[in-house]
């Protein structure tokens, strides 16, 4: 079953959460800091960044959830309740006023970061102001959202005028622009996590910030490994429903999943990337030998081939269309052991507003025929660019370049002229979020943000699209899209149900317009060494593998 979306922001349930955890940590925190032992994680990629202001991956959102908190954020559980919203640095849940446009909230008292530094009031604000300052690629939930980011961000202000904050009564306000539903869940991003005023306006790349959390960042070695060290200033401060952690991490790169995968197996690496699909040359293997450590989990995640509306071939619906018709979900589901379903909505299963509709162009589950190629080559001749050059980009991890490979074999059976552009992994994001580079099309994925269709339509929102650190890479400026997210994105999440078929509609006509060549919703493997208590563990909705959740076996 997958796992369902809907935001809870209850008192009751943060409050049931908080009461074992404050336990927890007060008794385990400190013997666990010194003595605690250290296991491996492996990952099929390095994250983008580590810097809490500028990473925007799931490798580094793992990381950075546990040493960054901010001033809310998620329940340490798998499943639904893994999308509860519950305090981390506030004292409770914000106080709305104001037609949904003032958000007041109070910090903590006494709280440190990592370096034993005081948390202020004030601090966030800066958090803030740092992630616009360095341009992270989520801007536009703030600068959208919040009075007077936008001008903070074009320099023509010196500080965000919505963002007040007393760091004597500890309060902080936030005032917004209009209502904006899902701003809790913006705040409860990695890249709203505390670090102290005065950090470097600009981004870390081997020393990390400062931050509040079971865990501190060090050691880094761009694209290659890192560590979690417990945080042992954590463990004072005791905040409830964030765990204290048991074991340092020891991160490193594997791209290759074979080796990654006999490494788990073979207990030489102790974790495996949920990101990464385990080999399937060894999949028969793994299920036999290690079927009390190894499992599978539904993620709501959409894998998709961006296509660049802005330029050739890919401004001509009839060529969108063509390549959508043309690929093999089921070919490519093998390329990752079996753990693709097939699918044609930018919503993925699981999520309020994924339509039930049968597929504008097809059943996806159905692979093409013969006859489906020449009609595809029928629209492109239509379109006039037969033979049109296109360049693919690719990462580099397994089975991510599989899948770009078999796309270009796709492309180039359509008659394009076909070259293959791979990009190391940690910098495949942000090279093909360059406008500049003007990328035509290649490998996409979208693991949800936060559980609202909001998050995943912020790749479709034309004010997403900057020079820099763009997430809208097909360039879709649509107007029927932007009138639906305007009235959309102001929705509480209580409301969310109600509306769901409007949602459905909007992403039924983001299908027809063929602005993405979706091509399945995976389902991650879990998988750990004979260290590790399997049961203990657990996959967080939004961010991976929850590192506090991490515990040997007696």
């Amino acid at each position: 079953m997958r796992i369902s979306l809907r935001v809870v922001l209850a008192a009751a349930a943060t409050a049931a959460l908080g009461t074992g955890a404050t336990l927890w940590a007060t008794a385990a925190g400190a013997a666990h800091t010194a003595t605690a032992p250290t296991i491996t994680l492996l990952y099929g990629a390095a994250p983008d960044y580590l810097d809490p202001q500028e990473g925007y991956t799931t490798q580094s959102a793992e990381a950075t959830w546990v040493s960054y908190l901010g001033l809310y954020g998620y329940a340490h559980a798998a499943g639904a309740a893994g999308g509860v919203v519950i305090p981390a640095l506030a004292t409770a849940l914000p106080n709305i006023t104001g037609g949904g446009k003032t958000y007041t909230m109070t910090l903590r008292p006494n709280l440190v970061y990592s370096n034993g530094k005081k948390v202020q009031a004030t601090d966030f604000a800066y958090s803030i102001e740092r992630a616009l300052k360095i341009n992270w690629g989520g801007d536009p939930y703030y600068t959208g959202s919040i009075v007077g980011a936008a001008a903070y961000q074009k320099g023509t202000a010196k500080t965000i005028s919505g963002i007040v904050a007393n760091n004597a009564t500890r309060t902080i306000v936030v005032h917004l622009l209009a209502a904006y539903g899902p701003f809790l869940n913006i705040l409860s991003f990695p890249s709203s996590g505390f670090v102290p005023a005065g950090t470097p306006m600009k981004t870390a790349t081997t020393t990390m910030p400062a931050g509040v959390g079971p865990y501190m960042i060090t050691n880094v070695n761009p694209g290659k490994s890192w560590e979690g060290q417990i945080n042992p200033n954590y463990a004072k401060e005791a905040i409830p429903g964030i765990p204290v952690a048991h074991v340092n991490v020891q991160a490193r790169v594997e791209a290759n999943t074979t080796t990654e995968t006999e490494d788990v197996l073979n207990n030489t690496a102790d974790v495996f990337d949920t990101g990464d699909a385990v080999s399937p040359a060894l999949l028969a293997q793994v299920k036999a030998k290690a079927s009390n450590r190894y499992g599978t989990t539904p993620v709501v995640q959409t894998f998709y081939f961006f296509m660049n509306s802005k330029v050739k071939p890919f401004n001509s619906l009839l060529v969108r269309e063509a390549v959508i018709i043309s690929i093999d979900q089921n070919a490519l589901s093998k390329l990752d052991s079996g753990n693709l379903v097939p699918g044609c909505y930018f919503l993925p299963i699981g999520l309020v507003g994924h339509p039930t509709k049968p597929c504008p162009y097809g059943n996806p589950a159905i692979s093409p025929t013969a006859a489906t190629i020449t009609r595809a080559k029928k629209l492109i001749a239509q379109a006039g660019d037969t033979g049109a050059a296109v360049t693919v980009y690719s990462q580099e991890r397994q089975p991510r370049t599989q899948y770009v490979t078999y796309y270009a074999s796709v492309l180039q059976e359509l008659g394009f002229k076909v070259n293959i552009k791979q990009i190391v992994d940690a910098n495949y994001f942000p090279t093909v979020g360059n406008l500049k580079l003007e990328a035509q099309t290649g490998f996409a994925d979208w693991l949800e943000d936060f559980p609202n269709p909001a998050d995943f339509y912020l790749l479709l929102d034309k004010n997403s699209i900057q020079p820099v650190n763009n997430q809208n890479f097909s360039q879709v400026d649509d107007p029927k899209i932007q009138n639906a997210i305007t009235k959309l994105d102001a929705l509480p999440p209580s409301q969310l149900p109600s509306h769901a078929a409007d949602w459905q509609a909007l992403d039924y006509y983001v299908a027809q317009k063929a602005y993405e060549a979706v091509y399945g919703y995976p389902v991650d493997p879990t998988f750990v060494s004979t260290r590790i208590n399997f049961k203990a563990a657990k996959v967080q909705p939004t961010y991976g593998w929850d590192w506090t959740s991490f515990q040997l076996n007696s």
